[in-house]
């Protein structure tokens, strides 16, 4: 059974203390590193949760790095040729063996590796950025978020056995369906194709999401109604 850990903007502390002991364990194939993934619904907090873990860390002495899996979304000139555009964020509009050729390259750094460079999304263009987040070799901690770090299909299932744990980040389904819907406004969408998405597609992939939650180290009850 997972643990559960409770956690807030304001209260970080049981989250800092698990990153802490992965790393006395020697995670990542080496003393002194931890390599943690945060899996949950859209709307959970994943991103809120990797920004504000990632910040205590470094304020406290630990430099962090965070990977999101949302830098391995498809173009959207390509999910429009693929048909795909309008189930964006379902599993078949990730590259997902890229993703998990970066988690495997980040697993084996050694101190005298070189960079590995992550993608990243943007939200605003609501397209990838190629090589814009940096993991130095000697980075203690690497974070990685996103929905489908528990998925047991190809290439997904191989990500647990890459990862030292990996956390299910969840909030009051409620609330998460509100902060889905502000964030698809937020980003320019009309109300009518916001909601499409909200209730829509992005409902399916919680859904799918939410029967991973058991395969999870720790569950992370988010307590919160603001993030992302």
């Amino acid at each position: 059974m997972a643990e559960r850990l409770d956690a807030a903007p304001a209260d970080l502390g049981a989250l800092v203390d698990r990153v802490a002991a992965v790393r006395r364990r020697g995670g990542a194939g080496r003393a002194g590193r931890a390599l943690i993934g945060l899996v949950g619904a859209p709307g959970a907090g994943k991103s809120t949760v990797a920004g504000l873990l990632a910040r205590a860390l470094e304020i406290g002495g630990t430099p962090c790095a965070v990977v999101g899996m949302d830098g391995f979304h498809l173009a959207q000139r390509e999910l429009d040729r693929l048909g795909r555009a309008d189930r964006k964020g379902a599993p078949d509009t990730f590259d997902a063996e890229g993703y998990v050729a970066l988690v495997r390259r980040i697993r084996v750094q050694r101190p005298d590796s070189p960079i590995v460079y992550a993608p990243l999304f943007d939200r605003h263009l609501e397209e990838p950025i190629g090589s814009a987040v940096p993991v130095p070799a000697a980075t203690p901690v690497v974070l990685t978020e996103g929905n489908y770090l528990l998925l047991d299909a190809e290439p997904w299932r191989r990500l647990p056995r890459l990862l030292d744990e990996t956390w299910y980040v969840e909030v009051d389904d409620a609330d998460r369906r509100e902060r889905l819907l502000a964030r698809h406004l937020a980003h320019g969408r009309s109300a009518d194709v916001a909601r499409a998405f909200a209730h829509g597609s992005d409902e399916r992939n919680a859904e799918l999401i939410a029967a991973t939650r058991e395969r999870a180290d720790v569950v992370v009850r988010w307590r919160t109604t603001t993030g992302a």
